[in-house]
C-alpha cells in the first residue's frame, strides 16, 4: 500500500499554522512580558518587607524572654541591631527606587503620547487588526512560495494564505475576514510567515507588522504602543511615520 504524500503547499500551510499557534500560546502565557520583571520586583520587595517584620518580631521576643541571670551578650545584641538596621535600609531603598521608576515611567508616558496617530512598523508576531485592516511585510525572492497563517488569542487558526513572492519587499494585507469569509472583530491576532525550500524543508520568514498607534501604556519592562487592543513593546518598533496604512483586501 502506497503512503500518500503531502504536497509542498499543504506542508507549508501546516508549518505556518503551527508557528501561529505557538505564538498565540506564548502570548497567552505572558511571553511578551505582560507580567515579567515588574511582578518579580514587587514580589522581591514584599519578601524583603516580610523578612524585616519577622526579624523585628524575633528580636523583641528574644529580648523579652532572655534569662535575667544570663542576659544577651552586648556584642551579639549590637550585631543583631546592625542587621536589623541593614534590612530596614534595604526596604526603604527599594521603596524609594520603585517610586523613582514610577515617576520616570510617567514622564516617558507623557513624552511618548506624541506618537499617537503615527504609523508604526514593528518586529513582532502580534498582528493588530484595526478598522478591519492589517498588514505585514517581508523580503522575498522571485517565485518563492510563502504561506501566512493567522491565529486568534485562543490559538485557533482563522486565516490562511499562500502567495508567490516577488523580489525585494512584499506586503500582505488582510481585510479581517476568516477562511469562511466572515468578518472578524478588531483586536490582537498572532501571525506567522513560512517558506519551503526545494528539499521540502520549511523555514520561518522574518517579517514586520504595521499598525496605527492609538495610545501608550506602561508595560512590565518597557513602554508599550497601543494599536487598537494590541500592545506592542516600544523596543519592537523599528520605524515610525505620519499617516495611516491602507485598507486590507
Amino acid at each position: 500500500m502506497t503512503t500518500p504524500t503531502i504536497s509542498n503547499e499543504a506542508k507549508l500551510i501546516q508549518a505556518a499554522e503551527s508557528a501561529a499557534k505557538s505564538s498565540a500560546a506564548s502570548s497567552a502565557s505572558g511571553g511578551t512580558g505582560s507580567s515579567g520583571s515588574g511582578s518579580l520586583s514587587t514580589s522581591a520587595l514584599s519578601s524583603l518587607a516580610d523578612n524585616y517584620t519577622t526579624f523585628l518580631t524575633l528580636l523583641t521576643t528574644q529580648l523579652k524572654n532572655q534569662d535575667p541571670s544570663s542576659p544577651m551578650n552586648t556584642d551579639t545584641f549590637t550585631s543583631e541591631l546592625a542587621q536589623f538596621a541593614g534590612v530596614e535600609q534595604q526596604v526603604e531603598t527599594n521603596s524609594n527606587l520603585s517610586s523613582l521608576i514610577s515617576l520616570n515611567e510617567d514622564g516617558q508616558l507623557s513624552t511618548d503620547s506624541s506618537l499617537v496617530g503615527k504609523t508604526a512598523t514593528a518586529n513582532t508576531t502580534t498582528l493588530p487588526l484595526q478598522s478591519g485592516s492589517a498588514s505585514l511585510s517581508f523580503s522575498g525572492s522571485p517565485g518563492e512560495t510563502v504561506a501566512i497563517a493567522v491565529a486568534n488569542a485562543s490559538g485557533t487558526i482563522v486565516k490562511d494564505a499562500v502567495m508567490t513572492a516577488g523580489s525585494g519587499t512584499n506586503t500582505w494585507t488582510w481585510n479581517g475576514t476568516d477562511n469562511n469569509g466572515n468578518q472578524l472583530s478588531d483586536g490582537a491576532y498572532n501571525v506567522s510567515v513560512e517558506t519551503i525550500g526545494s528539499s521540502g524543508t520549511t523555514s520561518d520568514v522574518p517579517f514586520t507588522v504595521t499598525g496605527t498607534i492609538t495610545g501608550m501604556t506602561k508595560g512590565a519592562s518597557d513602554m508599550e504602543a497601543e494599536m487598537g487592543s494590541a500592545n506592542i513593546p516600544m523596543s519592537d518598533i523599528t520605524n515610525l511615520s505620519s499617516g495611516t496604512g491602507g485598507t486590507g483586501s
